[in-house]
This record gives C-alpha cells, sequence and structure tokens, in this order.
C-alpha cells in the first residue's frame, strides 16, 4: 500500500494520484506563467509548481481536479516542496473521484455535534444558551463539515467542529481548575468564536475566502449574528454585549485580526485555549513525519520555527 503524500520524506519519489485543492497563477522572473499547486490526498497537502504554463494547462490543472502526478519531494527554503517531473489530469478510466483525496477529522462528525448539543443543554444561563443553541441549529449542517482554515490548522473536512469540541475540552478542565469562570460564556465563546468560517470559508472543496470572508471576515460577521439572534429571540441585557466581546476580541491584538483585546477574564481563556489547539494541530502534524533524533520543516505561521522531536519520542503520533 502506497503512504500518503504527508509522510513522504525529502529525496523521495513521488508516482501518485492527487487532488488540486487549489491551484493559483503567478507570472515568473522571466515573464513567463506558472501555476503554484496546493496538492493533497488524505493525509495532507504538499505544494507544487507548474513552470511555463499554456493557456489549455491553465484551463485543465483547477481547483477541485485529480491529477496523476510523477515527481521528487524537495528541499525549498525549510519547506516540501514537490518538484513535478510528469503531470496529467485524470479521467473516468483511473477510477477516482475527489472525496478519495480530501484529509478529515480523525471523529465522526455526528459524535462530535452531539457533544456540542450536550454542552449547551447544561447552560445555565437561559440567554447565553437560547442564543448559542439558536446559531448552532442555524449553521450545523456546514459546521459539521466546513475546515478551520485555508491552511495552517485544521484544514480538512469536519476541521473547525474537531477543533470546537477539543477546545470545548480544554476549556471544561480549565474552568474545574478556575472556578472564577464563567463556564457558560466559556463554552458559548468556544462554540461560536469560528462558527462563521461557514460564511467565510467556501466549504471543504477548494476551500478559498468568499467575498464576504475577504471584506468582513469570520469576526464581523459573528458580532452581527449575535446581535441579529437576540432580536429575533427578544433577548436583551449584558450577556449579548459580554459573547460580541468574546468573538471580538479572541484573536487577541489588532495585528491578529481583534478589533478589541480580551477586557474579561473568559476572553483572555478563550484566546488561549484557540491558540493552544491551534498550535498543537500544527505541530501534531508537522511532527508525524518526522523521524525521531531529526528536526522538522519550517512551520511558518509558528514563527517559522523547525521543530526537533526529541530520539525518545519512537512512539507515533495518533492523529
Amino acid at each position: 500500500m502506497k503512504k500518503g503524500i504527508h509522510h513522504h520524506q525529502i529525496s523521495e519519489s513521488v508516482d501518485t494520484y492527487l487532488l488540486i485543492k487549489n491551484s493559483k497563477r503567478g507570472i515568473a522572473s522571466n515573464g513567463k506563467p506558472f501555476l503554484t499547486l496546493h496538492l493533497t490526498d488524505k493525509t495532507g497537502a504538499i505544494e507544487a509548481k507548474l513552470w511555463g504554463i499554456s493557456s489549455e494547462d491553465e484551463a485543465t490543472f483547477i481547483s477541485g481536479s485529480i491529477v496523476h502526478v510523477q515527481g521528487e519531494v524537495h528541499d525549498f527554503r525549510g519547506m516540501r516542496q514537490l518538484k513535478i517531473k510528469a503531470i496529467r489530469p485524470t479521467s473516468g478510466m483511473d477510477q477516482v473521484k475527489p472525496e478519495d483525496f480530501l484529509p478529515s477529522a480523525p471523529r465522526n462528525k455526528e459524535e462530535m455535534l452531539e457533544e456540542i448539543t450536550q454542552y449547551i443543554f447544561d447552560m445555565q444561563n437561559a440567554k447565553i444558551q437560547r442564543i448559542t443553541r439558536h446559531l448552532f441549529k442555524k449553521h450545523q449542517q456546514d459546521f459539521s463539515v466546513s475546515p478551520a482554515a485555508t491552511k495552517n490548522h485544521h484544514e480538512f473536512v469536519s476541521g473547525l467542529i474537531y477543533h470546537v469540541v477539543s477546545m470545548l475540552e480544554l476549556a471544561k478542565s480549565i474552568a474545574s481548575l478556575y472556578p472564577s469562570l464563567d463556564k457558560d460564556l466559556l463554552y458559548a465563546g468556544v462554540i461560536l468564536h469560528d462558527m462563521a468560517k461557514v460564511r467565510e470559508l467556501s466549504g471543504p472543496m477548494a476551500t478559498e475566502y468568499t467575498i464576504e470572508g475577504k471584506l468582513l471576515g469570520h469576526i464581523t460577521i459573528m458580532v452581527t449574528e449575535i446581535e441579529e439572534a437576540a432580536k429575533e429571540l427578544a433577548i436583551e441585557g449584558e450577556e449579548v454585549l459580554v459573547l460580541q466581546h468574546l468573538i471580538l476580541s479572541h484573536h487577541s491584538k489588532g495585528e491578529w485580526g481583534s478589533p478589541k483585546p480580551p477586557l474579561i477574564r473568559e476572553a483572555e481563556m478563550l484566546h488561549m485555549i484557540d491558540n493552544i489547539d491551534a498550535k498543537m494541530n500544527m505541530m501534531d502534524r508537522t511532527l508525524d513525519r518526522v523521524f525521531p533524533g531529526e528536526f522538522s520543516e519550517k512551520v511558518f505561521p509558528m514563527d517559522n520555527r523547525s521543530f526537533y522531536k526529541p530520539s525518545f519520542h519512537d512512539k507515533p503520533i495518533d492523529l
């Protein structure tokens, strides 16, 4: 059985089918067009360049299409990159379909939906519970399959809901240690903080930012949705304002996309929990293909650091 693209090491040959998750045209220094392809299978993704393309190539190698690729994995500025030697589009003869190439969460989405439903059911504050339940039900279908990002962390089918249930477990543990935290507020913040990504992103296939996502972003969209939900449910009070603050501040700083810094305990914890889960996901996926005693490729969103896997870490990570 062939191993997935995520596990190919530098200098290894590749001869396999891959899905073009994203295809972007660029112009090289010699003035000739090229394509940057993000190629994926169920294990992960790799970037490749297709140089000197024709208009036919540009129309053929598009997002969402499956290709057969031959090449070699190279090191490019500390990152893995696939050097393409041969590439062709697939047809019905190849008997492949896109859903077979999409990475997905390691847990069943129905089970994760049930877990979130239970957290909402256990909330004691009726106003917070009703707003959270209303928005959860409204977006439940898309929320259960959406990725959490286009790249970097939880960028797979059901990545968003997997990110949320992981954060809820963290929040539950932290709240048990610090009883001064309002659990209802913290859990609601976890459930709602990225929910508007179902509108910000185009979905699990060939994920990209929507026009609404580019112009407004998930933070702005969700702040508006909370206000609209409160009006529809005839809910007034400070809970609405504080929930909106949690959404506005969960990136913590203006340069990271938050209009306001966290100004209440639950907002500060929400940011930290979000950060912990995102970074653990990035490190786990990066180190999963690293042999004990070696360094990983550079992880750009983590200050371009290369992470070391201690030589006694000889057990594979279960992702």
